[in-house]
């Protein structure tokens, strides 16, 4: 038992000290006004950033655990003999990135069988790393995140994000029904930089009808370890396809699980 916690508190080291190593590799590249872009389909975009920076997280984690699996955004999936998974975003948010626009961020989350263990969301431009371990709450930059007080949705923004994969009448009538409801929007293009600001009580909620495993488990870690509330999902099931995702402080989460369209 003493091995395995002192293996988890390294893999929590670790796992900070490859988002930011990642952070500072990908502020390089966010200053180059050479960066071109590469269309994976509609408004999904990669570039040499993601898949440079995606490397150097995969190169970093295995040096310290090279049995542990990895699956990354880019393609950098890993099979291992260990029961971690690391789910990797190496930059959560590539459109606004290749804009030139703040609001990405790297994102990385440790998973043990059906449960996420160890969560980091950094957002470089802001200075900002927010981390979580299961059991032991949330931080930013260091410092202990108060727990989310409840809240009402007419009392501050949600975030949203929108996928492809997604039914856009069906979106578009959520949106409505927040609006009808006293609610507001934010979007920065960055899905778990999105849940982390519901961890820091910044934003009420989050809600997006598609996403992927990489962007979405730090974060909804991070909204858990707070005291806030999420949609239930199977780990199997985000992990192989994602799906819709739904992190918000209590009170909040109630009326947004009402006015989300049905799963």
């Amino acid at each position: 038992m003493i091995e395995r916690d002192r293996n988890d508190d390294l893999r929590m080291y670790v796992a900070e000290t490859a988002a930011r190593q990642a952070g500072e590799r990908a502020l390089d590249y966010f200053r180059d006004a050479d960066l071109t872009r590469q269309s994976k389909g509609l408004q999904d975009f990669v570039s040499d950033a993601d898949r440079a920076v995606e490397a150097l997280i995969s190169e970093i984690i295995l040096a310290a655990f090279p049995d542990d699996a990895i699956v990354g955004e880019e393609g950098g999936t890993r099979h291992g003999t260990d029961e971690y998974l690391w789910a990797v975003d190496p930059i959560d948010g590539t459109t606004v990135f290749l804009d030139g626009l703040p609001g990405w961020c790297v994102s990385i989350a440790v998973i043990k069988g059906d449960a996420v263990e160890i969560g980091v969301v950094h957002d470089p431009c802001a200075g900002e790393i927010f981390t979580a371990r299961r059991g032991a709450g949330a931080f930013l930059n260091g410092r202990p995140l108060p727990k989310i007080r409840s809240r009402d949705i007419s009392s501050g923004m949600v975030g949203i994000g929108y996928s492809r994969k997604a039914d856009p009448e069906a979106f578009g009538s959520f949106l409505t029904a927040l609006l009808e409801n006293g609610g507001n929007f934010y979007r920065n293009g960055s899905a778990a930089s999105m849940l982390a600001q519901v961890a820091a009580g910044r934003l009420v909620g989050c809600y997006e009808p598609h996403l992927s495993a990489w962007d979405c488990l730090a974060g909804l870690l991070l909204i858990e370890e707070t005291g806030g509330e999420a949609l239930d999902f199977e780990m199997a099931g985000m992990l192989a396809q994602g799906g819709p995702v739904l992190g918000a402080a209590p009170g909040g989460f109630d009326q947004l699980l009402k006015i989300i369209p049905a799963r």
